[in-house]
């Protein structure tokens, strides 16, 4: 082979994305993600539910001294939180994990690529070195960070208002024991990693959707669809063998790590299925996005 040949061989051949340019892909991803007003608006609304749980439970007991046992419905760690202001982080994932969270994720994933063939910018970002597998993943990784992001808004605006309005000290646990404050704000902590790691399912579940479709309403609007419908599922006794299947059917064992020691059976369970949900959507998502003809 002659050295013009081998230069018009090096000429030709395509470039690998350096890992630096992977890097700035998914910065751009994560810039372009959260400056969207409707990111802003999800995170806003997430924020703002733990104030008015604090709020509500606040007038409810008068002084803040008047939870006591009672505690009627609602999350599990609800009538705790007048003794300890750091229960309303507990409470308010509870509260959002069911329907808030998942739903802003399924907005956020739902919109990753349908949204991008809607506004006509898809073609342009496969014109780019990235390959589509490539900018699959960096959608998959701004979902999840959107998920972490999410989870620590709801847990921090929970903390601010649960010091703003009620005492703070060492946590009773459901076990009966007793542990210090920093032990209680490391497990608060890992509560909200976990509940983060919930959402992985539905992060790939939306991103799969977001592949069979040019819309992003549409793709949002399956996403969230099908979230209610499996919540849904999820309360008929009937459907009790398959329940334990559901992505959601584990989402509350986080509650496990507030026990001394931690019951860890149904959190191992709960990271295992979604694994196991985003192992298998996610691939559907690759396989749909590699083959599918791009117009947009």
């Amino acid at each position: 082979m002659s050295r013009a040949e081998v230069v018009n061989i090096d000429v030709q051949a395509p470039r690998a994305p350096s890992p630096l340019w992977t890097f700035g892909l998914f910065r751009s991803e994560l810039v372009t993600t959260f400056r969207r007003w409707r990111t802003i608006a999800l995170l806003g609304v997430l924020a703002a539910v733990p104030v008015l749980i604090g709020i509500a439970i606040k007038i409810e007991t008068g002084d803040g001294s008047g939870g006591g046992e009672g505690g009627g419905g609602g999350p599990a760690f609800i009538s705790q939180i007048t003794n300890n202001g750091l229960f309303l982080v507990f409470t308010a994932l509870a509260a959002t994990l069911p329907f808030f969270l998942p739903m802003a994720i399924g907005v956020i994933a739902g919109d990753a690529i349908a949204g991008e063939a809607n506004a006509g910018t898809l073609r342009y970002l496969l014109v780019a070195p990235a390959g589509r597998t490539r900018l699959l993943l960096t959608k998959y990784a701004t979902t999840m960070t959107f998920c972490l992001v999410a989870t620590l808004v709801v847990a921090t605006s929970a903390l601010a208002m649960g010091a703003l309005l009620f005492p703070l000290g060492e946590l009773t646990t459901i076990s009966g024991t007793r542990i210090s404050f920093a032990e209680g704000l490391g497990r608060a902590l890992l509560i909200a990693l976990v509940v983060a790691a919930s959402l992985i399912g539905v992060a790939a579940l939306g991103l799969f959707i977001s592949t069979l479709t040019g819309s992003g309403i549409a793709a949002m609007a399956t996403t969230v669809g099908l979230l209610i419908t499996i919540q849904i599922l999820d309360q008929i006794p009937q459907l009790h063998a398959l329940q334990p299947y559901f992505f959601s059917h584990y989402w509350l064992s986080f509650a496990d790590l507030m026990r001394d020691p931690v019951y860890w059976d149904d959190l191992v369970r709960n990271l295992g299925l979604q694994a196991l949900y985003a192992a298998v959507f996610g691939s559907a998502a690759w396989a749909r996005f590699t083959t599918k003809d791009i117009t947009a």
